[in-house]
């Protein structure tokens, strides 16, 4: 009998601060570790700035949604970021006009 596939579970990651190098390689290879798929990623520097969106679907994920926060904590705190993450539908909400 075949294996019925996962719904996805599509997060919005949003990261703002500082330009610095490396912002992109940190949580693309911390995803990757953690078997997180990156489906989209949105990305600009306003003057210094940086502001990034990202979907990640994390149906595959090795680690649970409060792990991959606090992942992304750690992250943040060494790299001087602000990075949030939050259910994709929640941020559809949150962001209807």
């Amino acid at each position: 009998m075949a294996k019925a596939k996962k719904e996805s579970q599509v997060c919005i990651v949003t990261v703002t601060g500082e330009d610095k190098v490396g912002i992109i390689a940190r949580l693309a290879n911390a995803m990757a570790k953690a078997n997180i798929n990156i489906v989209d990623v949105n990305q600009k520097i306003m003057e210094d700035y940086f502001v990034m969106t990202m979907a990640a679907d994390i149906t595959e994920s090795t680690i649970d949604l409060s792990k991959i926060r606090k992942m992304l904590d750690k992250i943040a705190k060494e790299m001087s970021l602000n990075i949030t993450i939050q259910d994709q539908n929640i941020f559809k909400a949150m962001h209807r006009v």
